[in-house]
């Protein structure tokens, strides 16, 4: 059984190896390790390049690194990869839209559908407005790994 600093490591490796095999120079740190989350930052010249249109790329090798990890240990911790603090700045950048949002809700008394997103933004959503009086959020109930958080009035 593997500790944490490992799999933080061996996530290290893997995301450097990836990089490099496609002829990118950038540098992977690993930021902070449990056995919840295993949170890697990169930087260097093309993050540009590495991060994509609205994130796609990032998203993918994010993906990559976790499958592999979990090839070699089922229990594994999650990989979270940022570039550049893209990942950070975006996850503000939905957080305070969806709370000038819900303000907008508690002052028309109308709900607002959010844009279709993944799980892991749409449960910051979620928490982000849990303690906001006047709302409440709603995941729809559709067929899709995309779905629209509804932000309406609480009762």
């Amino acid at each position: 059984m593997e500790t944490t600093d490992q799999y933080a490591q061996q996530a290290s490796k893997i995301t450097a190896d990836i990089l490099h095999s496609l002829g990118f120079e950038e540098t992977v740190e690993i930021v902070s390790s449990s056995p919840e989350e295993i949170s890697l930052a990169i930087s260097g010249p093309d993050c540009r390049f590495i991060i994509g249109d609205g994130g796609s790329r990032l998203d993918d090798l994010q993906y990559l690194v976790n499958r592999l990890l979990v090839t070699s240990c089922e229990t594994a911790p999650r990989v979270r990869v940022d570039c550049d603090g893209y990942r950070a700045k975006a996850e503000d950048r939905l957080v305070h839209s969806a709370i000038e949002k819900a303000k907008r809700v508690v002052a028309s008394g109308h709900p607002i559908a959010l844009p279709p997103m993944n799980a892991y933004h749409r449960r910051l959503v979620h928490s982000a407005l849990a303690e906001m009086p006047g709302v409440r959020t709603q995941s729809e109930e559709v067929n899709s790994r995309f779905k629209r958080v509804v932000i309406s009035p609480s009762e």
